[in-house]
Order: C-alpha cells, then sequence, then structure tokens
C-alpha cells in the first residue's frame, strides 16, 4: 500500500528537515491556513517586503532591475499596490531532496482578491527560503499578512534521484536567506 501524501511530507520534513520550522496539521483559526495539507505544504510569509516601484518612462529589462526599483518594507502587512507586486519571503527554510521536485502555487484565499503567486519550481537539492513573486491584478490595493499562508508547495517524487541536481550545478539561488532580485550570473 502507498504511503498517504500528508504522512509522506511529515515523514521527509522530519528525516530531511525539508520543511523548517514545521507544522504537522493546518493551521488557521482566524489566519490564512498554513501547514500541511492532503498533498502539499502551505507557507507563511515572512514579514519582509520588496515593493516594487515601476521606473518613469523606458522598458523595464529583467536582466538588469536596479535596486531602486524596490522599496523595503517590514512590517505584519503590507499593501500591494493595485496592478503592482511585491517580492516577499517565506518563513519556512526548504530543502528539497534530490529525489522530488516541487511547484509552488498560489493560495485560493488571495487568489479571490487578485493576488497572483508566481508559480515556480523549486528543484531537487534546491534549499533556502524561498522569494515569492506576489501580484495584484485588481484595481485596488490588497493586504498582505505576514505569519499567515502565502502559498501551497505541491511534491512530486521520483524513483530515481535527479542525474544532476540544483546543488551540483551551483545554482545561483541556492541557499538564500533574505529576499532576492532576479540575477543573470553564474548558474
Amino acid at each position: 500500500m502507498a504511503i498517504k501524501p500528508d504522512t509522506w511530507i511529515r515523514r521527509r520534513a522530519i528525516e530531511d528537515r525539508m520543511i523548517e520550522p514545521f507544522n504537522d496539521r493546518q493551521v488557521g483559526g482566524g489566519a490564512i491556513s498554513y501547514g500541511v495539507s492532503s498533498y502539499g505544504y502551505d507557507l507563511r510569509l515572512a514579514d519582509e517586503f520588496r515593493v516594487f516601484t515601476p521606473p518613469r518612462g523606458g522598458v523595464l529589462d529583467p536582466k538588469n532591475i536596479p535596486d531602486a526599483c524596490y522599496t523595503e518594507r517590514t512590517g505584519d502587512t503590507c499593501d500591494v499596490p493595485a496592478l503592482g507586486y511585491v517580492l516577499g519571503r517565506t518563513v519556512e527554510y526548504l530543502r528539497i531532496p534530490r529525489n522530488v521536485l516541487t511547484l509552488c502555487t498560489g493560495k485560493s484565499t488571495y487568489a479571490r482578491a487578485g493576488i497572483l503567486v508566481n508559480i515556480t519550481p523549486f528543484e531537487p537539492e534546491w534549499e533556502g527560503f524561498p522569494t515569492i513573486s506576489i501580484l495584484n491584478t485588481s484595481p485596488v490595493p490588497v493586504k498582505l499578512y505576514a505569519g499567515e499562508g502565502v502559498c501551497q508547495v505541491l511534491f512530486f517524487e521520483s524513483d530515481e534521484p535527479c542525474e544532476v541536481s540544483y546543488a551540483d550545478r551551483k545554482g545561483k539561488y541556492q541557499a538564500q536567506r533574505r529576499i532576492e532580485l532576479a540575477r543573470t550570473d553564474t548558474e
């Protein structure tokens, strides 16, 4: 009999230190939920934010976004400007096992307010505090809550470990500790 997905997550989170800190159940009670879900894990938003402030005129080059385009904020909440975006990071530090790939998606509570979280993979043997891109598609600002759920990570386990992992490639976002802006240096 196959192991239940939520049991698998609990076991890997503890044995591999895959998620730290780790909540072995879904936590809600007035908060946007976080912790173990049926097939994934809902990560919390930390209290550090980088609010994108568009430059006047010109074109934004994703290979060279100046730091000045972001305003740093900390706090229990952060308003995402109308039709704008914010970078945040999670409270949880992840260590993805060599035979696991994840996909990070947004949460429906925020989606219902027009907030989208960029869908992104965390590759085998990537580790760090994920930087999350949070887009407001609505015509008014939307409030984000630090310490509450912001995205869900879905786990896909292979029967075999990958041939070349993110750590093997010395990926540029490996072991990140803070919000990381886009980089095009060594990968």
